[in-house]
């Protein structure tokens, strides 16, 4: 009987993850709160067991990157990671990171494992990060805090600024590309330029929305979306300290004014702790863009018909004269050229994947 209880208690607690089958070094499970707190330590390294794919679509920030499903998984480990670290481990549910853990544990490693995995903790709101998938830029606003621009698609941007995160144009998926918006943080203030399918896109906004996500949009937008705060062209707002201003954006040229009827659209200069950003949304080069001062990265569209041919946008660059150019929205279009022929003029013209 004594024996039978014996392997009882041993099974029991390799189940609940406190000690390895064969009775060897322990590792622990915990949830996401007790996980937060591991990896504050000092003496910690958190390694993701997930595969590359999925840690470049968002991993908790400075976790190493090691497939558990590798043959040579346990090699890997034992030439990057010391043994005299704790090692706090997680995967996507918790199960792969626990037998990782388990194999980890016999070699000699102290391991905590998430309980829940990355799933977990998105779900509870913690903090993620992304790989180099996306292209990102980083500048000093005035006060010499850092601004970064990331290109996620098309028109579709993220801005993060001083622990505030902003969305521009959010759109879930465009061709057979797909972003996913629950590896990022929550928005703080979403902007929509207008309610075309690649600049407006219902599910991408609630899944970036939270309590007090501010989201602003055109007349026709809220209408669609049912809340929000609606600008028109000319109209001003503050939000949070950070100015905004509604510009016009529409088609000029014969048989393309159906595609952006003029007074309709937004573009948006948001003006970021004295940084001046204009997002030109879709548009050709209107007579407006000469009143547009002082701007200091600007994106313009580049896709013929919908908005500008690339001599379009040199002509609008430089009238808008803005110290950094990204070109984007630019589909197909080839904008290669681009720096070139605005080198004279003083532009530093930057081309990320805003296809």
């Amino acid at each position: 009987m004594y024996l039978i209880m014996k392997k009882f208690l041993i099974c029991l607690l390799a189940i609940l993850g406190l000690t390895t089958a064969c009775g060897q070094q322990s590792y622990e499970n915990v949830d996401v709160e007790g996980f937060a707190k591991v990896i504050e330590e000092t003496n910690v390294l958190v390694l993701d067991v997930r595969t590359n794919v999925e840690y470049t679509e968002g991993h908790i920030e400075g976790a190493i990157s090691i497939d558990s499903a590798e043959d040579d998984f346990i090699d890997k480990v034992k030439s990057s990671l010391s043994k005299s670290k704790k090692i706090a481990i997680y995967c996507r549910t918790g199960r792969r990171s626990s037998a990782a853990a388990e194999k980890l544990a016999a070699e000699g490693y102290e391991c905590v494992n998430l309980l829940g995995g990355f799933n977990a903790w998105k779900e509870a709101g913690k903090a993620v990060t992304l790989s180099d998938v996306y292209d990102v830029d980083e500048f000093q606003t005035k006060s010499g805090k850092m601004i970064r621009f990331h290109a996620l698609v098309h028109a579709s941007i993220r801005i993060d600024f001083d622990g505030k995160e902003i969305m521009i144009d959010p759109v879930t998926k465009l061709g057979n590309k797909t972003i996913d918006y629950t590896a990022m943080p929550k928005a703080d203030y979403i902007f929509v330029t207008h309610e075309h399918g690649d600049h407006f896109d219902m599910d991408a906004l609630k899944k970036l929305t939270k309590d007090g996500t501010q989201v602003v949009l055109n007349q026709v937008c809220k209408g669609m979306y049912g809340d929000g705060q609606a600008m028109s062209n000319g109209e001003t707002l503050e939000l949070d300290g950070i100015k905004v201003e509604a510009v016009p954006a529409y088609n000029t040229t014969e048989g393309r004014t159906q595609f952006h009827p003029k007074g309709r659209d937004n573009g948006y200069i948001l003006t970021i702790d004295g940084l001046r950003i204009y997002i030109a949304g879709d548009t050709e080069d209107i007579p407006e863009m000469a009143d547009i001062k002082d701007i200091d990265i600007a994106f313009l569209p580049c896709n013929q018909p919908y908005t500008m041919t690339t001599e379009q946008l040199v002509k609008a660059a430089q009238t808008v004269k803005p110290k950094v150019l990204f070109p984007y929205h630019y589909g197909q279009t080839d904008v290669s050229k681009l720096p070139a022929q605005l080198k004279g003029d003083g532009i530093d013209v930057r081309i990320r994947h805003y296809e």
